[in-house]
């Protein structure tokens, strides 16, 4: 029987989803389902005063206009404005257009309060990051002061938001005091247990619903105002509601990447070993909601240094809370490193790659621990070859076709092997086909085709006879979906689950009378095909079909639960790339395009090669809109932000997008996992800004330390 794991197979909700017929969250219509609107603050900070709501609730098919939420527990007081945008009323009305219309009717008075929305603002505050405290070893300081060769620059990226196709939507509907939500979400279990705490009912009495989203890549990865708004409505109104953010709303409501500022030094001597690195990183987050968001790690480790400190710190202010964005933290920390290898290689008349394989740590100086595995030199070797990185010239903006500035840049990426605690129910139906359950999610990276395949194989049956089934939290709990690690935490429990009623057929049928095998070992007996036989006379066997039958029984399963351990206690785990970029930069113009990208991975056991690849296209795509076109721009007299919208708020096209490849080395990370996979999603778009911006330097000769990296920082 040839495996399903390991070959590029076609997504297995993929006709469901090109014909129209994958139920998102807005499309699901209730009996009697009444539509909401959001009323948003227009300061970014103050009192709500009065709330007029009079001309809305005369408007024709208005139904209610809430504006005291008590009784459900907001992250902010509704009267107290934080953001602009903020949710301060909501209008619920019998038809979608009388909702959105009265929403606009609703006008509010407000005690305005001095507001800080730059994070560049001389006043704004800063504060410690917990989540990833100061660090230090040897003396940096010193130890750059004495170096042969230094660069020491600061880095700047702006705001990004994100953008998915489908916009964030619930639609809520209360059963006495049971609560059913179907909602775009990134972790059902979790969603679950975030709503019952805020309306103050337990845990078994929520159920939420979440089989397809339409990307998500972080937003959706905690609860946010509107669904609880959602709820509260709900059960105001004894009736469902529908609730959907316009694409305006989607940029104040839910998280963003925040901005960053960093100052990366890194110093050598003339043969190119690092003596010092020194990361300084600040972000902005909301003054009543904090995002930590992990930027430090990566300097800390990428290289070997004996000096080595790093800072981060938070900037609050009056803006609504960030969220992790693709690549979260990471893409951010890695941009200026890999910037700051790149210049460090240029000053030392040194190939960038051969600079970066010079300083290999051999363990993670950062925590002391042994790396489960790492083979970026193989990334970069096999990636340089590929990509033919030889024709480039080390000479910056002498390589030209006409108008044309051609440059090449590189940039390592790497993203850290996070893993959950996971459960998954595998079961046997009586007419030979099986369902496998996890509450987890599929945003896009193909969940529900990965899981299959791993479902078959442990079962030892094609896939054609699997069907797995997530979004329900009423399914065996799974960890959030995002990080990177649904692959490794869902996938192991999945296969084990497999395994496990794998190992109860056999060892049924070998105590079965009625059965061919019975009387053999377990070891005696194996599986293909869906039938069980002898392994040395394998005209010897019987189907599982045929034990049920016999038996009598409808179905048989297994749930089990994979227990994430203390691997990362014990390794450093992370995924790392190599990523490769040629672009061409109009000499008059000032424009960048991507002529052209491929990378290498080494992301241990890659399951789906097809899925694979199209997670790292997809990432590319995200790391070239950061590196050359978005950016959120605030006004910062009162908050608002003037680009919230796919019009002004630029991500790529197809007309932006060209040659894009990538490739996996053959891989396996057993410590981490059973099944060896260390997760990529996240890991693809971390070395994408850094390898563009270091080729729009090696085009023109300009160190453009800002992203997105615009025609006026070139001309």
């Amino acid at each position: 029987m040839t495996l399903a794991s390991g070959r590029p197979i076609s997504r297995v909700d993929g006709p469901l989803k090109v014909t129209g017929k994958a139920t998102y969250t807005a499309d699901n219509i209730e009996p009697g389902l009444v539509y909401a609107v959001l009323v948003d603050s227009t300061v970014a900070r103050g009192t709500v005063d009065s709330i007029d709501t009079s001309a809305a609730q005369q408007h024709s098919g208005v139904l209610e206009v809430i504006t005291d939420f008590t009784g459900v527990t907001l992250p902010f007081d509704p009267k107290q404005v934080r953001s602009y945008g903020q949710p301060i009323a909501v209008v619920l009305a019998s038809t979608s257009e009388a909702a959105i219309h009265g929403a606009r009717l609703v006008t509010a008075r407000y005690t305005e309060a001095p507001q800080i929305t730059d994070m560049h603002d001389p006043t704004a505050p800063a504060e410690p990051n917990t989540r990833t405290p100061d660090y230090s070893r040897g003396d940096p300081e010193g130890a750059l002061a004495s170096a042969a060769v230094v660069s020491d620059l600061h880095y700047d990226i702006a705001r990004n938001n994100h953008n998915p196709i489908e916009l964030p939507a619930t639609v809520a509907r209360w059963d006495g005091d049971r609560l059913t939500v179907r909602d775009k979400v990134q972790g059902v279990p979790q969603s679950q247990a975030s709503l019952a705490k805020a309306f103050g009912i337990p845990v078994e009495n929520v159920r939420v619903i979440c089989p397809f989203v339409g990307g998500a890549f972080g937003n959706a990865l905690k609860v946010w105002p509107h669904e609880l708004i959602t709820c509260f409505a709900a059960r105001t109104l004894a009736r469902p509601v529908k609730l959907v953010l316009t694409r305006k709303q989607l940029y104040s409501v839910v998280g963003f990447r925040p901005a960053s500022s960093q100052r990366l030094a890194v110093g050598a001597d003339r043969a190119g070993t690092i003596t010092s690195i020194i990361h300084e990183v600040s972000i902005e987050t909301s003054r009543y909601d904090q995002y930590l968001e992990g930027n430090a790690p990566y300097a800390r480790f990428m290289y070997n240094s004996p000096n080595m400190r790093s800072t981060a710190r938070l900037v609050p202010l009056d803006i609504n809370p960030a969220a992790p964005m693709r690549g979260p933290g990471t893409v951010t920390g890695a941009y200026s490193m890999e910037c700051a290898m790149d210049d460090l290689a240029h000053r030392l008349g040194m190939d960038p790659i051969d600079l970066r394989l010079r300083n290999e740590p051999v363990v993670d100086q950062s925590e002391g621990l042994p790396f489960s595995t790492r083979r970026v030199t193989e990334c970069f070797r096999r990636g340089a070859d590929v990509f033919g990185w030889s024709r480039r010239n080390q000479v910056p903006g002498v390589r030209r076709e006409g108008n044309l500035l051609i440059g090449y840049g590189t940039a390592a990426a790497a993203y850290h092997t996070l893993t959950a605690d996971s459960s998954a129910v595998a079961q046997a139906n009586a007419d030979g086909t099986f369902e496998v359950r996890s509450a987890t999610i599929d945003m896009g990276p193909g969940t529900y085709t990965s899981m299959t395949q791993v479902a078959a194989d442990a079962l030892g049956v094609p896939m054609s006879r699997v069907r797995f089934v997530l979004g329900d939290s009423t399914f065996p709990p799974a960890p959030l979906h995002g990080g990177s690690m649904t692959m490794a935490s869902v996938g192991s429990a999945v296969h084990i689950a497999g395994n496990m009623l794998r190992d109860r057929f056999i060892r049924t049928s070998v105590v079965d009378p009625g059965s061919p095998l019975n009387g053999l070992r377990p070891d005696q007996v194996g599986v293909a095909d869906g039938r069980m036989f002898q392994t040395d006379d394998q005209a010897r066997g019987e189907t599982y079909q045929d034990l049920l039958r016999r038996r009598g029984w409808n179905t048989l399963d297994s749930q089990q639960d994979w227990d994430a351990g203390d691997a990362a206690e014990r390794y450093s785990m992370w995924a790392y790339g190599a990523v490769f970029a040629e672009v061409v930069v109009d000499e008059l113009l000032g424009t960048v395009r991507v002529r052209r990208m491929h990378a290498c991975y080494d992301s241990g056991r890659i399951i789906n090669p097809k899925l694979a690849h199209s997670q790292a296209i997809g990432g590319m795509v995200g790391g070239i809109g950061m590196a050359l076109l978005e950016g959120t721009h605030l006004d910062y007299r009162d908050g608002k932000i003037v680009n919230a919208n796919l019009a002004d708020y630029l991500v790529p096209v197809n007309a932006d997008i060209t040659a894009l490849d990538a490739e996996f080395l053959p891989a396996e990370d057993m410590i981490a996992d059973p099944l060896g996979v260390k997760g990529l999603a996240e890991v693809v778009i971390v070395g994408v800004p850094a390898a563009v911006a270091n080729a729009v330097f090696n085009a023109t000769g300009k160190r453009v330390t800002s992203l997105p990296i615009t025609l006026d920082t070139l001309l």
